[in-house]
């Protein structure tokens, strides 16, 4: 890859990671090769034409050109996201906490029926999650109602969230059995990685998802 094409494709991930719908970054892309040509004729180089800074050229580029953009915010999202899901999952497990045994003790007692484990388990971590990805949700659409396609996001969330706990739960438990269900913080660091890659994953995905369109609708309301 020459100078000219590499700085053609370091400045369309930054349009790309702007916003800038896919023609524009087509139309600035065609632009922007023909004045780096036309510069290397006279033997000046992308960076001396553009400066060193080829990431902040291409926002003001954008910028100058009045182009549409998407505002798709996924750090900001995800951040967000994962606050409430921190906080919905602190909520749940206080709750857990303080109803849990009042729960098992009026299941077992009076039928004499031993709930299993593994219903147990479930109920416990199950509902721990869900009111953290709900936590995650109304986060994401109380907070970010400026962002585009947000209520569309929250409700993407409700549909991959489950899904990516759902896999991520295998896996995080058969390390910890590996592990030996240790409690050392490196092992529950991990484990911990695991889970917050996972829903991070999803929050994208879900984000991603909620905009698939927006970019086309918005193409054929300025066409």
């Amino acid at each position: 890859m020459d100078l000219i094409d590499e700085a053609i494709a370091t400045a369309e991930r930054e349009w790309r990671a702007y916003g800038v719908h896919r023609q524009d970054r087509v139309a600035l892309a065609a632009d922007l090769r023909l004045e780096l040509q036309s510069a290397a004729a006279d033997n000046v180089t992308p960076e001396q034409l553009l400066g060193a800074d080829l990431r902040d050229f291409a926002r003001r580029l954008a910028d100058e050109a009045g182009v549409r953009r998407t505002r798709y915010e996924y750090g900001r999202v995800v951040r967000t996201a994962l606050t409430g899901a921190v906080l919905g999952a602190c909520v749940g497990m206080l709750l857990l906490i303080l109803v849990y045994p009042l729960l098992v003790a009026w299941i077992d007692a009076p039928r004499g029926f031993r709930m299993p484990i593994l219903l147990a388990v479930l109920l416990y971590y199950g509902t721990a999650a869900a009111l953290a990805a709900g936590g995650a949700v109304i986060a994401v659409r109380t907070r970010l109602g400026d962002l585009p396609k947000i209520r569309q996001t929250g409700n993407a969330m409700i549909v991959l969230l489950p899904i990516a706990g759902a896999v991520v739960t295998p896996i995080t438990m058969g390390f910890a059995k590996v592990a030996g269900y240790s409690t050392h913080p490196l092992i529950v660091a991990i484990e911990a990685v695991l889970v917050t890659t996972a829903v991070a994953g999803g929050i994208l995905l879900a984000r991603k998802w909620a905009l698939r369109d927006h970019g086309r609708q918005s193409a054929q309301l300025a066409a």
